[in-house]
């Protein structure tokens, strides 16, 4: 499910948003996701970052190290390219990027009241952040074709029936800041 194309492009303020990617991680991207690739995601992740980037917006990269193993597994950090000079990195040791990271804080300190999310899982690791973050009095965004589940089916179900009533589904190309 897509936000249809004819809706219009987000007017957000830079000052008060901030881009949180989930989990895109070498081990993770390279998993058989649904509805589109990894690959997929991680493009249209960057093109969002990029667009972030150049407004002067925060982007927050969460992954995933698994508690209480000396070594994490191969392709565990950030996948090369993805974090950027300013970047916001944050390590999560559960589904979720809040719990017991510092998040809250660090997007507080900012003044950043609005979240645009994409990433991997979509049923998972987005959609448990975005929850604590709703719970936590953020506006919520999420751009579905940053984003991919094990099964299209996980996907669609947080799509269509959870974020709507979290927040605001789009596509990639209707985020933007400024006048609409």
């Amino acid at each position: 499910m897509t936000a249809p194309e004819t809706a219009p492009r987000l007017a957000l303020d830079p000052a008060r948003t901030a881009l949180v990617l989930v989990d895109l991680m070498d081990r993770i991207v390279g998993l058989p996701v649904e509805p589109r690739d990894g690959t997929a995601v991680l493009s249209a992740a960057e093109e969002l970052a990029t667009v972030f980037r150049k407004a002067g917006a925060l982007v927050v990269l969460v992954r995933v190290e698994r508690p209480g193993v000396a070594e994490q597994p191969p392709g565990s950090g950030l996948v090369a390219g993805l974090a950027a000079r300013g970047d916001l990195e944050i390590v999560k040791r559960s589904i979720g990027g809040f719990q017991g990271t510092g998040l809250d804080a660090r997007l507080r300190e900012r003044g950043v009241s609005t979240l645009v999310f994409g990433g991997i899982a979509t049923n998972l690791g987005v959609e448990s952040t975005a929850r604590a973050a709703g719970d936590l009095g953020y506006d919520l965004v999420f751009a579905e074709d940053a984003m991919a589940a094990l099964t299209a089916a996980e996907h669609e179900a947080s799509v269509r029936l959870d974020f709507p009533r979290l927040g605001t589904v789009v596509t990639v190309g209707q985020v933007g800041f400024g006048a609409g």
